[in-house]
C-alpha cells in the first residue's frame, strides 16, 4: 500500500502544472525533460519506499552483464522489474517465466523510456503450491537423470568405525544424534558444521558432504563410514536448502553412504530420495546407522549357549551311533584275523617269487658277459689295425715322393737343354739393348746405342757404331 506523504512546494507546483489547463496568458512553469523525470523519480520512490508485489513472471532474460530484467504480470497490468548482479545470487531461486513470485523492493522509474519499474530486492514463491510445482518438476528432472535409482543406492555398514554428520552445531538435533548413538552403541562422531537454513545453507551442506568424502581413509582425520545429514522441522521455505540441486547431487555422487533425516516424519525432501536411507528424524537417523550394543552382547550369549548346547547334543549322538554301530558290528578281529592270515601268505609267496625272479636276472646278466670282450682286448686291436694302416700310409707316401722327384729331375734336364744359356758355351751369345731387352733383330739396334753382350764366361757392354 503507498504510504502517505507530505508534498513538497516543488511537488505541489508540479501537480498544478499537470492538472491545471494553461489558459493565454498565464504564467505556466516552464520544464525541461531531464526536470521533470528527476521530479517524477523522486515523486514514485517518496510516495512508496519500500514494497511487496506479487505477480506472475512473464518476460524474464538473464543479461550478461550479470542483472535480471523481467516483468511482473497479473490479468490486468505488467510491472517491468529489474534484479541488480549482486542481487540475483542472493534470491535464493532461478526465476522462470510463468513463477508465481511475490517480489520485494522499490519502485523507481527509467528516464530512458519514460517508464516505472521495480528495483527487486528478494523473490519468494508465492505460496505453498507454487513451490510444490517447482520441486515437484525439479524431482522429474533429477530422477530422470538417475539421480534417485534403487542400483545407486549403498548399503550402510553394519557397525561403522566413525560416523559423519553434517548438521547445525547448535540446537536439539546434534544433541540428540548423540545422546542416542550413546545409548545404542557409542561411536567416534565427526560433525561439519552448516548452516540449515537461508541464504548460501545449500552449498555449504554440499560443501560438508564432499569434504568428508575427501579425507582419506588411512588420514590423520578418519574418513566416516557412514553420513548422517540433518536439521530438525520448519515450514517448507526452512527446508528448501535440502530440495536445492547442489545437494542433491553432492548426496548422490557421495562415495559414503549417505542418510537423510530432514525434518519431521511428515516432510519430505529431494534428498531423501537421493539419499541411500531415509529417517523420519534425527533421532531415527541415529538408531539406523547403529546397532544396540546391549542387544548385540544378549545376541551373542544367547548364540554361544545354543552352540553349546548343539556341541553337546551332538557329541551325545555320535556316542549313541558308534555304541549301536559296534554291537552290530560285534570284534572286528573276527574279521580282520582271515585278512592277516592271507596277507602272510601272499607275503612267503612274492618272496619266492621274487627270488627265483633275481637269479634269472642274474643268469641272464652272465650269460651276456661271457659275450662281450674285454676292452683291453678291443682296444689292443684297435691299435693293431691303427698302426698297419699308418704303415702303408708312410709307404705309399714314399713312393709317391720317389716318382714326384723323378719327375721334376726329367723336368729339370729339359728345361736346361732349352735353356738358351746353354748354348753359351759353344761360342753363342746373347744382345740385350739398353732396356734389357733382348735383341733378336740388327734393325732394333740405334747407332750410338749401348747393348750387353752375355757370353758363357761374363757380359761385356759395347756401343753400336754402324
Amino acid at each position: 500500500m503507498p504510504q502517505k506523504t507530505t508534498q513538497a512546494p516543488e511537488d505541489d507546483l508540479l501537480s498544478r502544472a499537470l492538472v491545471d489547463k494553461p489558459k493565454e496568458g498565464n504564467n505556466v512553469p516552464e520544464w525541461t525533460v531531464s526536470d521533470l523525470s528527476r521530479q517524477l523519480k523522486r515523486m514514485v520512490e517518496d510516495g512508496f519506499g519500500h514494497v511487496r508485489v506479487r505477480g506472475e513472471i512473464g518476460e524474464c532474460k538473464l543479461h550478461s552483464s550479470g542483472h535480471l530484467y523481467l516483468s511482473l504480470k497479473d490479468e490486468g497490468a505488467v510491472l517491468a522489474a529489474v534484479c541488480w548482479k549482486g542481487q540475483v545470487a542472493k534470491l535464493g531461486l532461478k526465476p522462470a517465466t510463468g513463477m508465481d513470485v511475490v517480489c520485494t523492493g522499490k519502485l523507481t522509474t527509467y528516464a530512458g523510456q519514460s517508464k516505472y519499474q521495480m528495483n527487486v530486492e528478494s523473490m519468494a514463491l508465492a505460496g505453498v503450491g507454487a513451490l510444490l510445482k517447482m520441486l515437484e518438476e525439479r524431482r522429474v528432472k533429477l530422477a530422470a537423470e538417475g539421480l534417485f535409482d534403487e542400483a545407486r543406492k549403498k548399503k550402510l555398514p553394519f557397525l561403522p568405525r566413525v560416523i559423519g554428520v553434517v548438521t547445525s552445531p547448535t540446537g536439539a538435533v546434534i544433541r540428540d544424534i548423540l545422546h542416542r548413538l550413546e545409548e545404542r552403541f557409542p561411536r567416534p562422531v565427526l560433525v561439519w558444521p552448516v548452516p540449515v537454513q537461508g541464504e548460501g545453507a545449500a552449498e555449504k551442506i554440499a560443501a560438508a558432504i564432499r569434504g568428508f568424502n575427501a579425507l582419506a581413509e588411512d588420514g590423520e582425520t578418519p574418513r566416516p563410514d557412514v553420513l548422517i545429514v540433518a536439521r530438525g522441522g520448519g515450514s517448507l521455505e526452512d527446508l528448501m536448502p535440502f530440495n536445492e540441486e547442489v545437494v542433491v547431487r553432492a548426496v548422490a555422487e557421495s562415495r559414503i553412504p549417505v542418510i537423510s533425516a530432514v525434518g519431521h516424519e511428515t516432510d519430505t525432501t529431494l534428498v531423501d530420495y537421493a539419499a541411500d536411507l531415509r529417517a523420519p528424524t534425527p533421532t531415527a537417523a541415529a538408531e539406523k546407522a547403529v546397532p544396540v550394543r546391549a542387544e548385540l552382547m544378549e545376541s551373542l550369549g544367547a548364540a554361544g549357549l545354543r552352540l553349546h548346547s548343539a556341541m553337546r547334543r551332538m557329541v551325545v549322538t555320535r556316542k549313541e551311533s558308534v555304541a549301536l554301530l559296534s554291537r552290530a558290528l560285534g570284534d572286528p578281529m573276527r574279521a580282520l584275523r582271515p585278512l592277516m592270515q592271507r596277507l602272510d601268505e601272499r607275503a612267503d609267496r612274492l618272496a619266492v617269487a621274487w627270488g627265483g625272479y633275481h637269479r634269472r636276472l642274474q643268469g641272464r646278466v652272465a650269460e651276456a658277459g661271457g659275450r662281450l670282450r674285454h676292452p683291453r682286448d678291443v682296444v689292443r686291436l684297435a691299435a693293431q689295425k691303427l698302426e698297419a694302416l699308418a704303415q702303408r700310409m708312410n709307404a705309399l707316401a714314399r713312393e709317391r715322393v720317389m716318382v714326384a722327384e723323378k719327375k721334376l729331375d726329367r723336368l729339370s734336364a729339359m728345361l736346361e737343354a732349352l735353356s738358351p744359356r746353354a748354348v753359351l758355351g759353344r761360342g753363342y751369345g746373347l744382345v740385350y739393348d739398353s732396356a734389357g731387352r733382348v735383341v733378336t733383330s740388327i734393325t732394333a739396334m740405334k747407332r750410338g746405342e749401348t747393348v750387353r753382350i752375355d757370353l758363357h764366361d761374363g757380359s761385356r757392354k759395347a756401343r753400336v757404331e754402324d
